[in-house]
């Protein structure tokens, strides 16, 4: 089959997507597996390929460029060996950038639910994955993905300069004394929740981070935020949902408002810079709110 990346994946200036049909045939190929489709949408910076194994189990081909860094997700996903996260096939595969996962149901997300629901259910998930890091682990702390964000939202300009100003400082108060370190999911989202056959709900596409739980609880604080931004009591119902989603997972509530400021602040920061004005118009008035 012809593997032709979906269109939403990210391009860059190497050339990775040039290479990528060959790629995929090579790792189909090695592995004796048979491909029944692409993925569409798929990921933003991978191909993901619906396979089956030689024996006709279903699995999951994915190949990233090394940017995505997916050899930090597969060490990621060997630590967690199936508990709250999709479960690696094979853990040290030929070929970097090659992961065969276990087959998930790729178009029923946790954001299927309503949304109560799904919070629910997707906090209970990321609790799951929360666990002690390897002690000799190579990931990435919070506080060094944070200093290169911090970096770029510098130059944000002068009508987020008051709203850039609030995210930096509160993320020095942060780091000033985290309250744990713990293998977090990095990007965790409702989307990033799909149906499971071992279990109903399970963690997909981590970019792994070491650092506080907060830091990861963030991003699911902001989830739809079209629909918050699009109803009168979107305010009140974001802090609301702060305070749920705390106390429902055992984390500062103050933690949590300001690592969510942050994370808003820097996504809307960097929507701007990469020309998505209503993205970042949306993140930013989600940020005033905090």
């Amino acid at each position: 089959m012809a593997f032709e990346p979906p269109q939403r994946l990210v391009r860059s200036g190497d050339d990775w997507l040039e290479k990528l049909p060959e790629v995929a045939q090579q790792a189909v190929d090695l592995r004796e597996l048979t491909a029944e489709r692409v993925q569409v949408p798929g990921g933003r910076s991978s191909l993901v390929v619906l396979v089956r194994r030689a024996d006709g189990t279903p699995a999951v081909l994915k190949l990233a460029p090394r940017r995505a860094r997916p050899e930090s997700e597969r060490a990621a996903l060997t630590h967690w060996g199936g508990r709250g996260a999709v479960q690696l096939v094979e853990t040290a595969a030929p070929g970097e950038g090659v992961l065969l996962l276990e087959r998930l149901h790729p178009d029923v997300s946790v954001r299927s639910l309503p949304e109560a629901k799904a919070l629910l259910e997707a906090a209970g998930t990321l609790r799951r994955l929360w666990v002690e890091p390897p002690g000799d682990h190579a990931f990435e702390t919070v506080a060094e993905r944070t200093g290169r964000q911090a970096a770029a939202m510098k130059g944000g300009g002068a009508e987020v300069a008051a709203l850039v100003s609030a995210a930096l400082d509160a993320r020095d108060e942060l780091l000033a004394a985290p309250p744990e370190q713990r293998l977090l999911h990095g990007t965790f989202r409702q989307s990033k929740v799909l149906a499971g056959d071992r279990v109903p709900w399970l963690a997909v596409g981590p970019d792994p981070v070491v650092g506080e739980c907060a830091f990861d609880l963030a991003r699911l604080v902001r989830d739809r935020v079209e629909d918050l931004i699009a109803t009168p009591s979107g305010a009140s119902t974001t802090r609301r949902r702060v305070k749920r989603l705390a106390e429902s997972l055992d984390v500062d509530q103050e933690r949590l408002r300001g690592w969510t400021l942050f994370r808003a602040v820097e996504s809307g920061v960097r929507a701007l810079r990469v020309g998505r004005p209503r993205d970042a118009e949306l993140l930013l008035e989600f940020a005033g709110w905090l």
